[in-house]
C-alpha cells in the first residue's frame, strides 16, 4: 500500500497538538549527547554507565517453541555484545537491534517505511506509551473523542485530566463514523475541537467488535476535515480470527491520504509473546515522539535493555515469516476458545442474553436480558454481588462506560477457561439471571397490583 514519495506534515504542524506539559519538557542534558559516543575516535566521559565486567552474568539461554513445528525447541543463547547492550543503559527509544526489527515488522504488516516522517520507540507495554501520548497531547479540561464502550484502562487517563470524554457509539462493525460526523459537524463554535480519537479497531475490549474498512476511511476522512488525530491502540491486531481478510490498520490506510501523520498507532506483544515481558512499541510522527521519548527519559530513563535483548533474540530467531506463522496459530487458539464459550453461551443463555460473535481478541460482551419495557436493566448488582455469590466473575458493563452510567452488558473473557469450566459458568451465570428476572416480574406484578 505505500506510495512513492509520500508526504508529511511539517514538524510546526505538531504545536497545535502538543501540550502544554510536553512543551515545557526538556531532553536530557546527558541522553541527548548519548549519540556522539558513537563518533569514530571519540573518548567518552559522559555518562555514569557501570563497568559491564562488574555485572555477573555471563549468559543467558532461552528455549522456545518453533513456530513452524511446535514440537522442535528453539535454544537460544544472548552473550557476547548483545548482553552487553542488554545489561547496560541504553537509548531512550529503544535499542537499535530491536528497533530495526520492528522498523521491518512495521513495513511486512502495514506497508510503512522509514523516510515517511514516523518512528518507533519501545515502551514498557503499550499502557505506557498511550499514558505518554495522552500526556503529550492533552491538556486538563480539553474534550477528547473515544469510542464507546472504551477500553477501561484509559479512563483513568483522561478521568485525571477532568476531560471532556466525548462518547462515540460503536456497534457490530465497530466505531460508527456517522457518529463522529454527527458530533464534529454540530461542534459548538466556541468551544476548541478535540485533538485526538482514542479507538481499539480490532477485537476492541470490551466488545470484541472490528472496524470495517469503510468505517476506518470515513474515520480518516474526517481527521482531515476536523484536524484531529487518531490514537490506535491495537493489541488484538494479530488476534484476528475472522473469515473476511482483516482489513488494513489506520496506520497503513494513512498512505491513501494527501499527507501521512494523523495516526499515532500502538502494537503490543503481550497478547503473541509474553504479557509479563512488558514490552510495547509506539509508531507516529517524529515531533510526537520526541515528546514521548523526554517523558521516558525523565521518568523511567528507558524500557529495560535486557528484556528488549531478550525479546530481539526471540523475534530474530523466528524472523518475519515465524512470527507471521506464530501470531495466526495464536489466533486460531483464540478462536477455537470463542467457539467453546459461545456453544456454552448458546447452550445455556439463549434467550437470557444478547450477544455478537467477535472475530478479533479474547472477549465477549453481552447483555442481559433482565429488564423491561421502560428499563434495560442493571448488571453490575447482579454480576458484582449475585454472580459471585454463585462462583461466577465477570465484569459489569459499566465499567467501560466514560459516564459510569448503568447497563445491562457484561464483559467475559474467554482466554483461559478449559470447556468444562465454560460449561459450568454459563450454567451458573444462568440461575443468576433467572433469579433476577424473577425479581423483576415479581417487582412489576406488585406494581400493577398496586396501581
Amino acid at each position: 500500500m505505500s506510495q512513492p514519495n509520500v508526504q508529511s506534515f511539517p514538524a510546526d504542524f505538531y504545536s497545535a497538538f502538543l501540550s502544554d506539559a510536553a512543551k515545557e519538557r526538556k531532553p536530557s542534558p546527558i541522553r541527548a549527547l548519548f549519540p556522539l559516543e558513537n563518533n569514530p575516535g571519540l573518548i567518552s566521559l559522559l555518562a555514569g554507565k557501570p563497568n559491564p565486567t562488574t555485572f555477573p552474568l555471563t549468559s543467558i539461554k532461552l528455549t522456545s517453541r518453533s513456530p513452524t513445528n511446535p514440537g522442535e525447541e528453539i535454544v537460544t543463547e544472548i552473550s557476547g555484545s548483545v548482553l552487553e547492550e542488554g545489561l547496560q543503559y541504553g537509548p531512550t527509544a529503544g535499542i537499535p537491534d530491536l528497533l530495526n526489527w520492528l522498523y521491518g515488522l512495521q513495513e511486512t504488516a502495514h506497508g510503512r517505511k522509514k523516510g515517511e516522517g514516523w518512528r518507533i520507540s519501545v515502551g514498557s507495554g503499550s499502557q505506557d506509551l498511550i499514558y505518554k501520548a495522552v500526556l503529550a497531547l492533552i491538556n486538563p479540561g480539553d474534550p477528547v473523542l473515544v469510542e464507546s464502550p472504551v477500553y477501561a484502562g484509559v479512563l483513568p487517563m483522561f478521568s485525571s485530566l477532568h476531560c471532556d470524554m466525548i462518547e462515540v457509539a460503536t456497534d457490530d462493525k465497530g466505531i460508527s463514523s456517522q457518529s463522529l460526523r454527527t458530533i464534529l459537524e454540530n461542534w459548538p463554535a466556541s468551544k476548541p475541537k478535540p485533538k485526538a480519537l482514542y479507538t481499539v479497531p480490532y477485537g476492541c475490549n470490551p466488545t470484541g467488535m472490528t472496524a470495517v474498512l469503510e468505517r476506518r476511511r470515513e474515520v480518516l476522512q474526517l481527521a482531515q476535515e476536523h484536524n484531529f488525530l487518531i490514537l490506535e491502540d491495537d493489541p488484538y491486531y494479530f488476534l484476528y480470527y475472522g473469515i473476511a481478510p482483516r482489513s488494513p490498520s489506520y496506520f497503513a490506510l494513512e498512505l491513501e491520504l494527501p499527507q501521512v501523520g494523523r495516526v499515532v498507532r500502538f502494537d503490543s506483544l503481550s497478547k503473541i509473546l509474553s504479557a509479563g515481558i512488558r514490552i510495547g512499541f509506539m509508531s507516529g510522527p517524529e515531533p510526537l515522539m520526541q515528546a514521548i521519548d523526554m517523558h521516558t527519559g525523565t521518568s523511567l530513563l528507558q524500557t529495560s535493555s535486557l528484556t528488549q535483548s531478550i525479546t530481539f533474540s526471540i523475534l530474530n530467531a523466528w524472523g518475519y515469516d515465524g512470527f507471521k506463522t506464530h501470531t495466526h496459530a495464536v489466533s486460531q487458539f483464540y478462536r477455537e476458545k470463542r467457539d467453546v464459550f459461545e456453544t456454552a453461551m448458546r447452550k445455556h443463555l439463549a434467550g437470557l442474553a444478547e450477544w455478537t460473535s467477535p472475530e478479533a481478541g479474547m472477549f465477549f460482551w453481552f447483555k442481559l436480558l433482565i429488564g423491561t419495557d421502560s428499563d434495560e436493566g442493571d448488571s453490575q448488582s447482579i454480576i458484582r454481588d449475585k454472580a459471585v455469590e454463585r462462583g461466577v466473575l465477570a465484569l459489569p458493563g459499566t465499567a467501560f462506560l466514560p459516564d459510569g452510567r448503568t447497563t445491562a452488558y457484561v464483559r467475559a473473557s474467554f482466554s483461559l477457561l478449559a470447556p468444562e469450566e465454560v460449561d459450568e459458568a454459563m450454567k451458573r451465570l444462568k440461575e443468576v439471571i433467572l433469579d433476577a428476572r424473577g425479581s423483576v416480574t415479581g417487582r412489576a406484578t406488585l406494581t400493577a397490583a398496586t396501581a
